[in-house]
């Protein structure tokens, strides 16, 4: 009868009496190098300090051990890997867009300016830009002035990164949440 290991997670290192290699370079549980033991002596040394011993480097030679206390390493692991997530996160702003008309009324205007807000406090990146429809493109200082009175009425929260720019027939400029918050 064949016994099976059971599949540990890619991040998962070897402890204990996983551990198959015949002799480990053993590092204690402040630091110190302890030498290389064969592994009944390195798993009494841990087990002697209520640790684990758990594989850390097994391609080197020999494989290289350290005892410790797994469950408590997992942990700070783990809490590691979420707080660099979440910085990660803190430092990758959205991006939204508005699409606005030359021609906008009053109460849209009103409206796409409430929402930009509550992206803007939030800290999201917000994009504008209009789209010029044929005679339009004629008169493009509107849609420059509408662009330009969105971002005044965002300063508050927002400054300009790029300046309003005609490409083709739309115009776009880009507002990022201010640092000084």
């Amino acid at each position: 009868m064949e016994v099976f290991d059971i599949a540990k997670g890619k991040d998962e290192l070897l402890i204990n009496n996983e551990i198959k290699a015949r002799e480990v370079l053993v590092i204690g549980p402040h630091g110190e190098q302890v030498g290389v033991k064969s592994l009944s002596d390195a798993l009494t040394l841990a087990s002697y300090a209520s640790l684990d011993l758990v594989l850390i480097s097994p391609t080197a030679n020999p494989p290289v051990a350290k005892v410790m206390d797994y469950n408590k390493f997992r942990y700070e692991k783990k809490k590691k890997a979420k707080e660099a997530l979440k910085k990660q996160k803190a430092n990758h702003s959205e991006l939204k867009e508005f699409r606005l008309s030359p021609t906008i009324d009053v109460g849209d205007f009103e409206t796409k300016l409430k929402n930009a807000t509550k992206y803007a406090m939030k800290g999201d990146r917000i994009k504008l830009s209009i789209r010029f429809k044929g005679r339009q493109m004629a008169h493009t200082e509107i849609g420059q002035e509408v662009l330009l009175k969105f971002a005044k009425r965002l300063e508050e929260y927002t400054d300009i990164q790029d300046a309003p720019k005609l490409e083709g027939r739309q115009m776009s400029m880009l507002l990022v949440p201010k640092k000084n918050k």
